[in-house]
């Protein structure tokens, strides 16, 4: 009796799986549109640590005539980093790195408006960092090459300041192939708050169910992208890249509250038992390469995707 029943157990939870992938395929057959998010998911940032980040900021802020001391600087920038991030993430109306240096400054003896000049240099100063160290996941235009004409394909990106996000964009290629290229700040809005994913499916010109996301954030990406009606892919392929690169330095968690890689350190660690159990739903596609991604979408093998491995070397922006 107990292995009739064992055996009726696996039928039925073989008959479930079955309709998932159903579900699944009929889902990715009405699919005419695909959105990406950008941090480690098209690219990642090689060997960054925030103090380079923040030495270009103080020394930015240096060559304006701005001189504050560091360390007693950075202190208050983080707390007002922290202080504004923090609501971000409740309302999910973005917020600009110039309000926190603007509040630091003030608060270091320096009244500065955020939209002063010297402001703008020292947030072109940090963000710069960025740029040198950004990195494009392998064969990741590859993969957009293989899906451009069959989708029209798009960018819907969780950061502050958008014109980092278009160097990259450009420098790397990636505008060729999508032709939405949208950031949380100009949007005024970031994920996952349902308006930018309306812009999404309105700048696509499609139906939110006929798109789908790839992304690598539980709540930003997968969680936001169903609430809007889309259909979530969930991306492993730069956390798992990233872990095979012995090269790779990890971040202090908790060092900044607002680039991409840093701050999702400290939203994994505190995400719910809730969170982690949506993720693993069947109803979630997860892919671990772009050739996951180019199987769920019933593409046949690319043959230019070929030896793209997690041991395959990525392309990094040159430092100027």
């Amino acid at each position: 009796m107990p292995k009739r029943h064992a055996s009726a157990e696996t039928n039925r939870s073989q008959v479930i799986a079955d309709a998932d992938n159903g579900e699944k395929e009929r889902r990715m057959q009405q699919i005419t549109a695909i959105g990406f998010d950008l941090f480690d998911t098209l690219i990642t940032l090689q060997n960054l640590g925030y103090q380079e980040a923040t030495d270009r900021l103080v020394h930015g802020l240096h060559a304006q005539e701005l001189v504050v001391e560091k360390e007693a600087f950075l202190s208050i920038y983080r707390d007002t980093a922290h202080q504004f991030m923090t609501a971000a993430r409740s309302d999910h109306k973005e917020t600009h790195n110039r309000y926190w240096i603007s509040a630091a400054l003030h608060q270091s003896g320096h009244a500065v408006p955020p939209d002063d000049s010297r402001v703008t240099h020292a947030v072109e100063a940090y963000f710069s960092a960025f740029v040198d160290h950004a990195a494009l996941l392998p064969k990741t235009l590859e993969m957009l090459a293989a899906l451009k004409g069959r989708y029209r394909l798009g960018l819907l990106s969780n950061f502050t300041h958008p014109p980092a996000v278009y160097e990259m964009m450009s420098r790397f290629g990636l505008d060729a192939y999508l032709d939405v290229q949208l950031v949380s700040g100009d949007l005024g809005y970031r994920k996952p708050h349902g308006r930018v994913f309306e812009a999404l499916s309105e700048q696509f010109g499609v139906p939110a169910d006929q798109i789908a996301f790839v992304g690598d954030d539980l709540d930003a990406d997968v969680h936001g992208a169903r609430a809007a009606g889309l259909h979530p892919i969930r991306t492993i392929y730069a956390e798992a890249y990233k872990a095979a690169l012995t090269t790779d330095v990890p971040p202090r968690p908790g060092d900044n509250p607002d680039p991409p890689v840093w701050r999702r350190i400290g939203q994994r660690a505190a995400s719910t038992d809730h969170a982690e159990h949506d993720a693993s739903n069947s109803q979630v596609n997860t892919i671990a390469s772009w050739d996951d991604l180019l199987a769920l979408l019933d593409i046949p093998p690319n043959t230019a995707l070929a030896g793209g491995k997690l041991d395959a070397a990525p392309k990094v922006l040159d430092a100027e």
